[in-house]
């Protein structure tokens, strides 16, 4: 059963119930947006429908705002963007009837979480604008008659479901927000950084390596921020760099290095946590990111602002549970590796997977036990490196996990051809850019040269991508079944919060009484999200699982 949410011509809302393949069961009922809340909460606690709407983005936060919580939906944009693509319903006919989101698309980025509504109501004005419920029930209709005709109809069903409980997920996630001490966010800043300069003036203890950083490269007037002036500074110093990147600079022995990397990682600290961002960002003790669903071509989540993809090392001390709470921080061992041997069916390789260590297992299988060169061999075969010390390593890999290693390289060679490539649960690659199909079309040697290179470009972007995209896949899962447990927790009366997701990692934010249960739930939702993708397959997928009170005692 299906009730669809939708705009009003007049700024109001139509709720309309749908039958389950998406025909209307009653006519659409007009409500005032203020009278909203109250009305979904009533037929979520009745009914437990799956609410139907353009863009969870259009509504769900605000109903959060207002205390609202809803079980399940069907995101029709972001459903629309992976059938309008999938190889599984390419003679399907489908055309999506509504915007299908895109990777990094502003326009389904999460809203800034407003606040608390006045009086309880949800919206001060109208609606959010979009097609009426006649459009959007033919939408519907639409992609659930694709999917009926799929020839893989159940994983379809299942990787949209997946990623319309990611739309939820992202709400809430950022709803709750990551419990951040600004003081203590502060404290570290003004230590590595010096107190909280006014105007645009460098913090005391930077501006004082920019003075040793001029003195020792004869550059009084160095501006070290300016790539440009840098690079001319380091060449009149004799340190013949090509740019400025850490890794070539390590490589000279010049006195001013040290303190050079020591400015980059001090400068990096402020411009991307220091207290712009901790102004920006941190309000009422939360770190409330945006997330994209979907936000890259794989399915992986993206973010808008505020780094949420990457918290660094500086800065995580601050991620920090609250009183009598504790942080329940979760990550999935090796997911990328473990997800090509259930999707190969290659068993040697599962069985390597049973070992905690699943580079370990695969060394004493056929690497002389060198860790380090089973884990060069594995990642170069998934992500493309096969030339090099991986490309030296690729024959042993191929001979001890054929099915695995052919799986990656015959997505590889279709990438080059461009054809079309697909996840385990139907997400596909989009049709190669203009840029490859012009490139095809050759008549010199030159054009041939360049045109085999941007071939390989694409081969090496699908070898990752039916990898990478299915385990999103399995991390969509892991994080729908895992809602549901902490949804249950919070029934029995505890706190549990789901508060940051990064591609294989979790944070669960509890009270100290249910923080083991979080732990054994983040464990049990694993073991669930194996099993629903990969049924009978003999692939474990073991977390990394810590209690912490900071997110840097996890790390």
């Amino acid at each position: 059963m299906y009730e669809l949410v939708a705009p009003a011509p007049d700024g109001g809302v139509f709720l309309q119930r749908l039958g389950r393949a998406g025909y209307p069961t009653s006519d659409a009922e007009a409500l005032d947006p203020t009278d909203l809340a109250v009305a979904i909460r009533g037929i979520e606690e009745r009914d437990r429908p799956r609410w139907v709407w353009q863009r969870t983005t259009d509504w769900y936060p605000a109903l959060l705002a207002a205390g609202v919580e809803v079980d399940r939906c069907h995101d029709l944009s972001l459903s629309a963007a992976i059938l309008a693509h999938s190889a599984y319903t390419q003679d399907s006919g489908y055309t999506p009837g509504v915007p299908a989101a895109g990777a990094v698309d502003a326009d389904h980025v999460l809203a800034r979480v407003p606040p608390p509504p006045h009086q309880g109501t949800l919206f001060e004005h109208d609606a959010p604008a979009g097609p009426g419920p006649d459009v959007l029930a033919s939408e519907l209709r639409d992609q659930l008659g694709a999917v009926a005709r799929s020839p893989q109809a159940k994983r379809l069903t299942l990787l949209l479901a997946a990623e319309s409980a990611g739309s939820l997920i992202a709400a809430e996630i950022q709803h709750a927000g990551v419990p951040w001490d600004a003081a203590a966010h502060n404290a570290l800043l003004t230590d590595r950084l010096g107190p909280r300069p006014t105007g645009f003036a460098r913090p005391s203890l930077l501006e004082a390596k920019a003075g040793e950083l001029r003195t020792l490269l004869g550059a009084p007037m160095l501006n070290p921020d300016s790539p440009q002036e840098l690079m001319r500074a380091l060449h009149r110093a004799g340190i013949e760099a090509r740019s400025t990147r850490a890794w070539e600079l390590r490589q000279y022995t010049h006195p001013a290095i040290a303190p050079l990397l020591e400015y980059k990682k001090m400068a990096r600290l402020l411009s991307a946590n220091g207290w712009a961002w901790l102004d920006a960002w941190v309000a009422d003790g939360r770190f409330r990111p945006e997330y994209v669903v979907g936000g890259v071509v794989t399915g992986r989540w993206a973010s808008r602002g505020g780094g949420a993809m990457q918290i660094p090392a500086d800065v995580r001390s601050a991620a920090r549970a609250l009183p009598g709470h504790r942080l329940v921080v979760a990550d999935a061992s090796q997911l990328e590796p473990r997800v090509l041997a259930a999707l190969a069916g290659d068993e040697a390789m599962a069985a390597a997977s049973r070992d905690r260590d699943l580079y370990a297992g695969i060394a004493a299988a056929g690497f002389g036990g060198d860790r380090a060169q089973a884990k060069v061999a594995l990642l170069g075969a998934i992500y493309g490196a096969t030339t090099g010390e991986s490309g030296r390593l690729m024959p042993q890999l191929t001979r001890l996990y054929p099915r695995a290693v052919a799986l990656v390289e015959q997505a590889a060679r279709d990438g080059e051809r461009g054809r079309t490539v697909t996840t385990h649960l139907g997400r596909s690659t989009p049709p190669p850019s203009e840029r490859w199909s012009a490139s095809q079309r050759t008549t010199t040697a030159e054009e041939q040269r360049r045109a085999d290179a941007i071939a390989r470009d694409r081969g090496r972007f699908t070898r990752n991508f039916v990898v990478q995209g299915t385990a999103a896949e399995w991390a969509e899962c892991w994080m729908a079944d895992l809602r549901g447990r902490l949804r249950r927790l919070r029934a029995e009366g505890l706190t549990a919060e789901l508060v940051y997701f990064l591609h294989d990692e979790v944070v669960v934010h509890a009270e100290e009484a249910a923080a083991e249960a979080c732990a054994t739930a983040v464990r049990d939702a694993a073991r669930a999200a194996g099993r629903l993708l990969f049924p009978g397959a003999p692939v474990e997928f073991p977390l990394s699982v810590a209690v912490v009170e900071s997110y840097d005692q996890a790390k």
